[in-house]
């Protein structure tokens, strides 16, 4: 059993050696986060009780080492937030950081603020963020929920980016470099809800759900002035970036590449965007230094339409006879006739106007049944591995973000099948499965990481529908539900997305 998409060894020290445990709050041992900082060494954990602190709290050269991190996280069960300021919090030069469960809001420049000190040869690098909330800037203009310049080796995972300024994104990277973002919730931001420019390269954004997230949902790439560029010899605004298993919901356009190179958008799921479905733009332009907007892949996924002035806009000093497009599965819910996107170079072994047959697109379930036509017709690859929703993609896979009929390791045998939905869910969840054996089933609830937190249900009967229970600790963020067999000992994860 799997229970993350991804996983990487730089995380893998976060939980060891912690040295102390800091309390902050009204009447424990700091009453600020500042004073708990003065004092902090590497592998301590400052956990921070239960109330409203100010933002606009700044902290230079704030560092743990490689085995043994500083943890900055949410007492268990507690409600924290950093309210205001013009940063919430802002950190020049950190390493080896974890922030958890921690909330930000109103603030009227960045959310979240960190950046490497102007120094592109010292970034700053090891960072995770993990189930917290960006949310509601106080500001119109170009602010961001969470802004990243010149971070090297990070992860933002199981976060909230809700309510971005009007001209901001929820993640803007500037110089980023060796990225994961996986598994948080964007909804309604203003420009973006991730942008990745200024030379960032190597950034995954993996098994996300965006709803309404402004001009351009993802922009992979950007406008970037030259004193800004980390390295400041890149050649692209952002290159190497995968962008795998993702749900889009609306936005003007969903994909932007601008002005980036080998970007991979597959296995996506891009349901009614409002003007275009990709963008193809040179916004930084010196043929001299600048590779044009090229080499990029757009395969394997679900575009759900209506009728749009166009499916693609491609802007000068590109190169979009050099995209790869295939694979795709294309549908225009307005038009029985339509014969297809207007695309700039063909789409091998696409299929146009067939209905993909979502679950129950209403209630955001967009998973597929091995009656659609996007079961078993995606392009073999070996990434993604798993879908949005945790599941190994089969071989041959399915186009979209879900699978429609997983691979062995995660699917369930012939005699017996599970469903959760709705999925991604705001109320009650609700669990329907059969079994050809009367054996059993205990179904655990885990959180984004893996841990344990409680039995939801478990009976003897060979079939069922129910709601499942879920407490006050199920806090808005990613879950996994582990379906296990009592006879046989096999399990079944299920990822579930639990909105506000």
């Amino acid at each position: 059993m799997r229970l993350s998409i991804t996983s990487t060894a730089l995380f893998l020290c976060l939980y060891t050696l912690q040295a102390a445990v800091l309390s902050v709050g009204t009447g424990q041992q700091y009453p600020t986060l500042a004073a708990a900082i003065a004092v902090v060494q590497p592998g301590d954990t400052i956990e921070i009780h239960a109330g409203t602190y100010a933002g606009g709290l700044y902290f230079a050269d704030l560092k743990g080492v490689s085995s043994q991190w500083i943890t900055i996280r949410s007492a268990a069960g507690q409600t924290v937030i950093f309210e205001g300021g013009n940063n919430a919090i802002q950190l020049t030069d950190p390493a080896y950081l974890h922030f958890r469960g921690l909330i930000f809001q109103h603030q009227t420049g960045n959310g979240f603020n960190t950046d490497d000190g102007g120094t592109y040869n010292t970034p700053a690098h090891h960072i995770l963020f993990e189930d917290c909330t960006f949310r509601d800037m106080s500001a119109s203009g170009n602010n961001d929920l969470l802004k990243l310049s010149g971070l090297d080796y990070f992860e933002i995972r199981n976060c909230r980016f809700l309510n971005g300024a009007a001209g901001g994104s929820g993640i803007d990277m500037v110089g980023c470099h060796h990225g994961i973002i996986q598994g948080n919730q964007f909804e309604n931001m203003g420009s973006n809800a991730i942008q990745c420019k200024g030379g960032s390269e190597w950034v995954r954004i993996e098994g996300n759900f965006f709803r309404n997230c402004g001009q351009r949902t993802l922009n992979l790439g950007g406008s970037t002035g030259l004193q800004f560029f980390r390295p400041d010899t890149a050649h692209f605004e952002a290159a190497n970036l995968q962008v795998y298993a993702n749900i889009i919901i609306g936005s003007v356009a969903p994909v932007a590449y601008v002005g980036s190179v080998q970007v991979e958008v597959v296995n996506n799921t891009i349901y009614q965007p409002g003007n275009w479905v990709i963008r193809i733009l040179q916004e930084t332009v010196d043929p001299d230094r600048f590779l044009a907007c090229g080499d990029n892949t757009f395969r394997n996924n679900i575009v759900y339409i209506g009728n749009l002035p166009t499916e693609t806009n491609i802007g000068p000093n590109t190169a979009p006879e050099t995209f790869t497009f295939s694979n795709n599965l294309w549908f225009n819910a307005d038009s029985p006739n339509w014969n297809g996107p207007d695309l700039p170079v063909n789409d091998p072994n696409n299929i146009v106007n067939e209905d993909p047959l979502f679950a129950d697109p209403d209630s955001d379930d967009f998973s597929i049944g091995t009656d659609s036509p996007a079961s078993g017709a995606g392009f073999s690859l070996n990434e993604p591995e798993f879908d949005y929703l945790g599941q190994l993609y089969a071989a041959p896979r399915s186009i979209g973000a879900v699978e429609a009929s997983p691979a062995s390791g995660t699917d369930e045998p012939e005699d017996f099948s599970a469903r959760v939905f709705p999925n991604p869910t705001s109320g009650p969840l609700w669990l329907e499965w059969h079994s050809g054996q009367s054996a059993g089933i205990q179904v655990e609830l885990y959180d984004s990481a893996g841990r344990f937190m409680a039995i939801l249900y478990k009976g003897n009967v060979s079939a069922g529908r129910g709601a499942l229970p879920l407490d006050r600790r199920t806090r808005p963020g990613v879950y996994w539900l582990v379906l296990k067999n009592l006879q046989t000992g096999e399990v079944y994860p299920k990822k579930v997305v639990v909105n506000p």
